[in-house]
């Protein structure tokens, strides 16, 4: 048998001992942070398929959050009809991101002690709306009426109850009260506007639109009860375990959201096209253009997550009696989206 030189005896033993350290040191790793960068990641997204989420739609329908993200980002998506069907998919560990209305924001926060998730931007103001029958000219007549939200506890929900409370009449969660509150999903709301099952709905676009081409009329544009016609209708919000696993994936997340949003806001005719046709490859039936032309004007595309009117939503919601006061202490990290930001040479948010 012949024997190896003396040299390359070291050298495999120097490499086999090298091997042991690497295989040692990546078994200590485990399944922690430090494994963040060492291959492809997938980042599942979750949002909804309508004009509120515009700029998730469009990041999506024109492959935004994809380039952004890069060839080492795997992106799947699922959409939602609802905000704590979202909030859970993040519990579960289902998901990783999502759009999401305010106050699921809150109780997602509060739920989990202020550690499960932060707001990493915003994505939309306004575009929501108190529409009524048309001979309902003053809140007084909604006394003895019944006035339709999307869900009880929900952001408009808390919003409508909070407006009549302010306005002297009383909601009992129960349905009782001056006013009827009927919580029911957005879909039936135009069928029951148009049957006289409800007197009016306090809802976000597109419905607002579809219930004044069904006959309604706006009672109370909510942008008016806000300081400058503000107020977050959606955020952008993560996992705190993914925040603190992929760092550098989130932050190419919020690049996606920024460039969105220009795109959304430079390309409106483009962007309402995509949504119709994304929302059309969802539901099997696109959105009519006209529609969402319609309410396009009511609706603001802004990375300002507008911290101070999710506070305020907050306060509401513990003045109706729907929840609890929560520390909002630590709900926002601002880092990634003020970098992006300066790095374009836009105007920071500022970190509340």
């Amino acid at each position: 048998m012949r024997r190896l030189p003396f040299r390359r005896l070291v050298s495999l033993a120097t490499l086999a001992v090298v091997g042991a350290a690497t295989l040692g040191s990546t078994a200590a790793c485990g399944d922690d942070t430090g494994d963040a960068a060492a291959g492809p990641v997938t980042l599942r997204l979750g949002y909804f398929p309508n004009i509120t989420h515009a700029p998730a739609v469009v990041g999506v329908e024109k492959g935004i959050f994809k380039e952004k993200l890069g060839s080492d980002v795997t992106l799947e998506t699922k959409t939602f009809n609802a905000g704590p069907a979202a909030i859970e998919a993040v519990f579960s560990g289902a998901l990783d991101a999502t759009y999401i209305g305010p106050n699921p924001t809150v109780n997602a926060f509060s739920k989990s002690k202020g550690e499960a998730v932060r707001v990493v931007s915003g994505a939309a103001s306004g575009g929501v709306a108190l529409v009524v029958k048309p001979d309902i000219t003053s809140v007084e007549q909604l006394r003895g009426k019944k006035i339709a939200t999307p869900q009880l506890g929900n952001t408009q929900d808390v919003a409508l109850r909070y407006w009549l409370k302010e306005k002297g009449l009383n909601t009992t969660k129960e349905g009782g009260g001056d006013v009827t509150v009927v919580p029911q999903e957005n879909a039936q709301t135009v069928d029951t506007f148009a049957s006289g099952a409800i007197d009016g709905a306090w809802v976000p676009e597109p419905y607002v639109s579809r219930l004044v081409n069904a006959g309604g009329k706006v009672l109370v544009d909510e942008r008016d009860l806000w300081p400058d016609r503000k107020f977050v209708i959606t955020n952008l919000l993560v996992s705190t375990k993914f925040l603190k696993a992929h760092p550098d994936v989130v932050k190419k997340l919020v690049e996606g959201q920024v460039a969105a949003n220009e795109f959304v806001n430079t390309k409106p005719d483009e962007a309402q096209q995509a949504i119709s046709d994304h929302i059309g490859k969802i539901t099997g039936k696109p959105l009519d253009v006209k529609l969402i032309k319609q309410a396009w004007p009511t609706l603001e595309f802004t990375n300002d997550p507008i911290a101070s009117s999710l506070k305020t939503g907050l306060d509401h919601a513990v003045a109706v009696g729907l929840t609890q006061p929560v520390d909002l202490n630590g709900l926002y990290d601002l880092k990634f989206l003020n970098e992006v930001l300066k790095a374009q040479g836009k105007p920071e948010v500022t970190q509340p």
